[in-house]
């Protein structure tokens, strides 16, 4: 990968046009027609290649191959590489390197999604998508030399891969006594994502360019367990990761992948509509709002109304802090059981990332299999494969938890206790999964 960086920019460039021409045009073409297909509709071929193709692979890459997808293939992290290259070349504002910006832009841009149906329509992906991309580059052209300023600090779903790529087995490591050993000088690396390669250990930052490999002889691509680093040292950043986590992928991304299969949710806005037409307020049934606010198809006859929209809203903000915070509560409860000071919440979360990973997953492929069902491709395969990667999470997450559990200094009975503790959140996961795949 060091000596061929020619073959991966060429790659990286080939799926910028690729990407550019499944946005753009079926934005400008109109929906499809009844009995259209993915095999001769352009619009429907993008949906299903977009969000039911490239996204749920790119969340299993991640957590097989680390951020590969980021540093070999990621059309934004070359166009903002490349705006960089070419751009001011101005310092990194401290704003930018505020930590919570990941945490904010998931939840925003996943939220938001749903509001406009990105899902379904050809303009929502290229309002989300395409602004995503102008924005990265726009930031590359502001900050940084030759650097992924925003894919480091801002992408919406950099923290997501940062803490799926906890997981994989295969990662650039430094090695540090060698790095002290090396005599001479040596060529200096240019690393996009601005990282400090001396200390090079966790696959969570790194893009898995290859453009550091073999430097100061220390740095190689290396296989580990893919319990290691959860398992291993605390490390920086997990304390805002866990919030992410437990909030925002348990929270508010299965909330997003829920609400238009809770008969709760049709009811509580029924409810809400009658109370509205017998008091004689109308203004929030109105279906005036632009397509860019909130899904307005009429073509499709698929219109969202506010109260369409403040539903949704209610709906998977009330997911996050329900599900989110009963999750934070037994995780709490565990440490507290435990008694160990240095023993914290957010180190246990991290136990949590492969239930979070295998969720992300099942969600992206309930689009998948609409688009498979439309063309008549038959599905008794989908069942058993979704009870093996959702039963192969949830008793991956156990064992992780388990083993940290089982490294604290508390004794035996407190232990069991805090395993408790921490298999509700696990239970009550797969117990909403299990619904929403086989029960809805």
């Amino acid at each position: 990968m060091q000596r061929h960086r020619r073959v991966i920019q060429a790659v990286q460039w080939s799926v910028v046009g690729f990407y550019a021409f499944l946005v753009v045009l079926p934005a400008c073409l109109p929906l499809p027609p009844a009995g259209a297909s993915i095999v001769d509709n352009l619009t429907l071929f993008a949906q299903f290649v977009f969000w039911g193709v490239w996204w749920p692979l790119v969340i299993a890459a991640t957590m097989l191959l680390g951020r590969v997808w980021c540093g070999v293939f990621c059309p934004e992290g070359a166009l903002t590489e490349w705006a960089s290259r070419h751009g001011r070349g101005g310092s990194i504002p401290r704003w930018v390197r505020w930590r919570g910006w990941p945490t904010l832009a998931f939840i925003a841009t996943t939220v938001y999604g749903q509001l406009i149906s990105v899902y379904d329509y050809a303009q929502a992906t290229l309002l989300i998508l395409g602004g995503s991309t102008l924005a990265a580059m726009l930031v590359g052209y502001l900050y940084g030399q030759s650097k992924r300023v925003w894919c480091r600090y801002l992408c919406p779903v950099s923290g997501v891969f940062a803490l799926l790529a906890k997981v994989a087995p295969l990662h650039f490591r430094a090695d540090e006594a060698a790095w002290r050993r090396h005599q001479g000088a040596v060529p200096r690396v240019d690393c996009a994502p601005l990282l400090n390669l001396r200390h090079l250990d966790s696959a969570s930052a790194c893009h898995s360019c290859g453009r550091c490999s073999g430097h100061r002889g220390a740095i190689e691509l290396a296989t580990r367990s893919p319990n290691a680093e959860i398992l291993g040292p605390v490390r920086t950043g997990d304390d805002t990761s866990a919030g992410l986590l437990v909030f925002g992928l348990l929270g508010v991304a299965v909330g997003a992948f829920q609400w238009s299969l809770s008969s709760a949710f049709v009811a509580a806005k029924q409810g809400a509509a009658e109370w509205l037409i017998a008091h004689d307020q109308y203004t929030l049934l109105a279906d005036n709002a632009p397509w860019w606010l909130l899904t307005h198809q009429p073509a499709a006859s698929d219109v969202f109304s506010w109260l369409d929209g403040l539903a949704i809203l209610a709906y998977i903000g009330g997911h996050a802090l329900l599900v989110g915070g009963l999750v934070w509560l037994a995780l709490g409860a565990a440490v507290r059981v435990l008694g160990d000071g240095a023993f914290t919440r957010h180190r246990l979360a991290m136990a949590l990332v492969p239930l979070a990973g295998a969720g992300l997953v099942l969600g992206l492929s309930m689009t998948t299999a609409n688009h498979l069902r439309a063309e008549g491709v038959p599905l008794a395969w989908l069942g058993p494969l979704r009870v093996l990667l959702l039963g192969g999470a949830v008793g991956w997450s156990l064992v992780l938890g388990a083993r940290l559990l089982a490294g604290a200094t508390a004794g035996g009975a407190r232990k069991a206790v805090a395993l408790a503790c921490y298999g509700l959140p696990v239970a009550l996961m797969g117990t909403i999964w299990v619904w929403m795949l086989f029960g809805a």
